[in-house]
């Protein structure tokens, strides 16, 4: 059976048997979290010319298979990347690392670094710094911001949980704006509000 969507990309049933596994390793609302990232992807892939529906939905779905390993908080990252690249599927692996920084810059990550050692910590660093973000990237990056585990939201809603979760600091807002600028992006490349394609935005918002 074949196991790749296109090359460094699992199938979408493999997509989901990894995150079946993940469930049973470490079961949260990251499960729910990511399965609403990958069908949001998917949508939105959906209206732009140049992007694979499918793709985006498995990327959506892994972008934190890293959490099966348990409460590593920013480390999830690097250990997302090394189980996908483990598993030949290096465009998994990138998504993993760069879904949470919106721009260059780890500093602009919420979470906590305390499971990284200083060559972990490194590594991602001088990997988010260098690397240039495609489409997908960026696609993934909108999606974590704008998924509930119950669905999806105004991203001001869930920029504010993630907040009251982690708490503030000083480059935070450029991340929020690296953020604005993305959903910007794809709305002129669908040519529509990116709330208009995924369902349950005012329900999910105001409730």
């Amino acid at each position: 059976m074949k196991n790749y969507l296109e090359e460094g990309v699992p199938t979408i049933e493999e997509a989901r048997l990894l995150l079946e596994d993940g469930k049973r390793l470490f079961p949260g609302p990251w499960i729910e979290h990511s399965i609403n990232a990958g069908k949001a992807a998917e949508l939105m892939a959906k209206n732009c010319n140049d992007l694979n529906s499918d793709v985006a939905l498995v990327l959506g779905m892994l972008h934190d298979i890293g959490v099966r390993f348990g409460p590593t908080y920013m480390k999830h990252t690097l250990l997302g990347y090394n189980f996908a690249m483990e598993k030949g599927y290096h465009k998994v692996a990138r998504i993993c690392l760069t879904h949470s920084f919106n721009c260059n810059d780890i500093r602009s990550s919420f979470g906590r670094w305390d499971h990284c050692s200083d060559e972990e910590y490194n590594f991602i660093k001088d990997y988010i710094e260098t690397v240039k973000y495609d489409d997908y990237d960026k696609l993934i990056q909108l999606c974590d911001a704008l998924a509930l585990p119950s669905g999806y939201c105004l991203m001001e809603k869930r920029m504010v949980d993630v907040a009251l979760r982690h708490g503030m600091h000083e480059h935070i807002i450029d991340k929020w704006k690296a953020t604005f600028e993305t959903k910007l992006y794809f709305e002129e490349k669908m040519g529509k509000s990116l709330y208009s394609v995924l369902p349950g935005v005012v329900e999910n918002t105001f409730k």
